[in-house]
């Protein structure tokens, strides 16, 4: 049942009008973040006011701004939608209170634009998941790529000017080419509105059409998404602050890019249409490439945030694997690793952050034995990892196990190789981190004068890393995210209008 509410566009407005007032307030610090966590709290509130009633069934909608009689701005919440959007705003809720502590225990300049364009951010996060058809889609995906660039740039000298630049080449171009697919589907079909199990035709084109309108499409959300071999920005991003980092590679970007993959394969084009071109088993090779190559990439990295930037490149190509595999199961996992990614790496960027300000250390063979310094903290990088790598009982395990069962359920056991290759590999790139921190080589450290993270740094941390466990026993705690996951994969998969 579509039920006209204003909840969707409030939960988008809180960040954006706080934005604003955070610009005026760069005088007062304190305001300036007490608009912040007001936005974030706002915000979640009125997402996750409406996670029970989807789940019952109904679909939430507010018209923007109508432009023709087939055609507007519309908010929309659907089961992917909420899902997507109760991630985000909780943990917009969490970083906005570890981005106070970080941004004043490492004493960064600008700190008012940090925090405004942060909340740009998550509005435009927000405004993803919640957006109707194509058009909002993009107005809102465009919107998160140029709010993005001046928290890359925010140290200003060389490197981040380099990193800004490439971060912009990389991500306006596919930006284009996505509005192009979006004309021609518009004039192929005369609608952009998303359906669960698509709306396309085979009767719209020819196959090699078809295919490359989809190419057009999905390319921008696999740009976003790290995919390789346009993955280039995201390694060099990380030369922004950690709360810039954990925003990418957690809450906004990576994310926005994965969940517009599953929004073309899922809710424009549809499985039935998809089985007929194949197009989905091309980027299902480049997601397992990329899966396997970041992996090994990332276990030659000694910079702890750029080891983790190459381990989120290849968990955000299971998303993409998951939805490639057509399969119910594989869809699900696809749904549901948006959520176990986001509360796992999550944490292990903001452990990240907490030993760059406690101990100015950024690199893996500095750690050694931090972790009797900072034991609470480096526990939530051995809870986070513990996801990563897919063990039972954490919240990783549960969309690993779904992509698993998704892969056999579509008689496809290379894919199954891949994952369990992929898991394997990341025990070999983040459990040395664990035993650098707590079984030190040399029992004299240099930690023995530095304690835990400041408390608006290490809440957080404990905060994300409880859930982590906490969903990996219980998937459905809070909004009921597994089941959101569920319903959104049979949605697409039966071809559901919802």
């Amino acid at each position: 049942m579509i039920v006209t509410d204003i909840r969707p566009l409030l939960a988008v407005a809180f960040p954006l009008v706080a934005s604003l007032l955070i610009l005026f307030s760069g005088k007062k610090p304190n305001i300036r973040e007490a608009f912040s966590i007001i936005a974030a709290v706002g915000a979640a509130i009125c997402a996750l006011s409406m996670s029970s009633g989807v789940v019952a069934g109904n679909v939430y909608e507010f018209v923007l701004c109508p432009l023709t009689d087939t055609l507007s701005l519309t908010l929309r919440v659907d089961y992917a939608g909420e899902l997507f959007a109760c991630v985000s705003s909780f943990l917009y809720v969490v970083v906005a209170f570890y981005a106070i502590g970080y941004m004043r225990g490492h004493h960064e300049k600008d700190q008012t634009g940090f925090f405004a364009f942060f909340a740009i951010c998550i509005c435009s996060a927000i405004g993803i998941a919640y957006s109707a058809n194509l058009l909002t889609f993009f107005v809102f995906f465009e919107m998160l790529t140029i709010a993005t660039w001046p928290l890359v740039f925010h140290e200003r000298n060389d490197e981040a000017k380099f990193s800004g630049r490439k971060y912009l080449i990389y991500t306006l171009i596919p930006g284009q080419l996505l509005l192009v697919g979006i004309v021609i589907v518009y004039a192929m079909s005369g609608t952009l509105d998303f359906v669960a199990g698509g709306f396309m035709n085979d009767s719209m084109g020819s196959k090699l059409m078809l295919s490359v309108v989809f190419f057009l499409l999905v390319g921008a959300g696999a740009v976003k998404a790290g995919m390789m071999p346009l993955h280039g920005w995201l390694p060099s991003a990380m030369v922004a602050p950690t709360p810039v980092s954990a925003l990418l590679h957690a809450v906004a970007v990576v994310k926005a890019g994965a969940f517009g993959v599953i929004r073309i394969i899922g809710y424009v084009y549809g499985p039935e249409v998809l089985s007929g071109l194949k197009v989905t088993q091309i980027l299902a090779v480049f997601a397992c490439v990329t899966i396997i190559a970041s992996s090994l990439i990332a276990f030659s990295q000694d910079n702890l945030k750029r080891r983790l930037a190459y381990s989120t490149i290849g968990q955000l190509s299971y998303v993409v694997l998951g939805a490639c595999m057509l399969t119910s199961l594989g869809m699900r996992g696809a749904f549901f690793q948006i959520v176990a990614h986001a509360f796992m790496k999550i944490t292990l960027f903001m452990v990240a952050g907490a030993i760059i300000v406690t101990a100015h250390k950024d690199n893996v063979s500095q750690m050694n034995g931090i972790g009797k310094a900072m034991p609470f903290t480096m526990i939530a990088f051995a809870i986070g990892s513990f996801g990563i790598i897919g063990v039972p009982f954490f919240n990783g395990f549960v969309s690993k196990w779904n992509l698993l069962r998704g892969a056999i359920q579509g008689g496809m056991p290379i894919y199954v190789v891949v994952l369990l290759i992929s898991a394997m590999l990341g025990i070999s790139y983040l459990v040395p981190v664990i035993f650098t921190a707590f079984f030190p080589k040399n029992k004299e450290t240099e930690f023995k004068e530095f304690h835990e993270a400041n408390p608006f740094m290490l809440v957080p941390i404990m905060i994300t890393g409880v859930l982590s466990v906490v969903m990996g026993i219980n998937p459905n705690f809070g909004p009921h995210l597994y089941d959101l996951a569920t319903l959104a994969a049979d949605a697409v998969m039966k071809g559901v209008v919802h």
